[in-house]
């Protein structure tokens, strides 16, 4: 009998109202309208500037691979050559 005493003495929630919150595509529409807002502000690259970047990139990869094979070979190499001794 406690139990139907306090669940009456709580006071009703208010509903929410659908109208209270955005639709999800209401939402949806503004986030796209910021997006497309910060992408007019960006400062975007010469197509020049690109190319030059790219080929940096390339050779700078190319390179470090040669690098990095030449390394491993050596490195092989030795631990061979060590192991033939033992």
């Amino acid at each position: 009998m406690a139990d139907n005493e306090k669940k009456t003495a709580e006071a009703p929630k208010p509903e929410k109202k659908k109208s209270d919150k955005p639709s999800v595509f209401q939402r949806f529409g503004a986030w796209l309208k910021t997006v497309r807002a910060e992408c007019k502000k960006i400062t975007w690259a010469s197509w020049d500037s690109v190319k030059q970047n790219s080929f940096v990139v390339i050779v700078t990869s190319i390179a470090f691979a040669v690098a990095l094979g030449i390394l491993d070979y050596l490195f092989n190499s030795a631990i061979l050559g060590l192991s033939r001794l033992f």
